[in-house]
């Protein structure tokens, strides 16, 4: 063999040594970029926990505002402004209730009590259910039902001393 002929495969070799460990290094570093940091999985009852305290947590009063009295007005939507002219002073805010975060099988609830009665400020379906029909209050009793394909929970939420709580009713999807 001649002289030439080593001297070109030892080139293509270390060529292609070169390339491939420089491709490695490259998808090395684009790897490390692109792949999220590792993190700890959730379970469902606890990303639904953290959605309705997060759900509560904006709509209670900063601390700087005044207490609620006795004589609030309920929660309800607010309707689209349709005039230049605030229908509420910025100096006096829209009192609001506290609120209580209730979890069932089938999602949850967060909800407050208005001297009217229970509301529904916020609910979310757990994973495999979906919410569907709802007495959003201020009521006696709220309602809301989460379906799923085998079971339909209803969380029926009533106030006692100002303070939500839920039964829950749990039957057969079909029924």
């Amino acid at each position: 063999m001649s002289a030439r002929f080593l001297a070109g495969v030892g080139a293509w070799l270390l060529g292609a040594a070169a390339a491939t460990g420089g491709s490695l290094l490259a998808v090395s570093a684009l790897g490390q970029g692109l792949a999220p940091a590792p993190s700890q999985q959730l379970t469902v009852a606890a990303v639904n926990h953290a959605l309705a305290s997060e759900a509560a947590e904006a709509t209670r009063p900063p601390a700087a505002m005044p207490p609620v009295s006795s004589s609030a007005t309920p929660l309800a939507p607010r309707p689209k402004k349709r005039s230049a002219a605030p229908s509420v002073s910025p100096s006096s805010p829209a009192p609001q209730s506290a609120t209580a975060d209730l979890i069932s099988v089938g999602g949850s609830v967060v909800a407050g009590c208005q001297p009217a009665g229970a509301y529904l400020v916020s609910w979310s379906p757990a994973q495999g259910y979906e919410d569907g029909w709802y007495i959003r209050g201020p009521a006696p009793t709220a309602k809301v039902t989460f379906a799923g394909s085998r079971k339909r929970v209803i969380m029926t939420i009533s106030c006692s001393g100002g303070v939500p709580s839920a039964s829950t009713t749990v039957t057969r999807g079909d029924e």
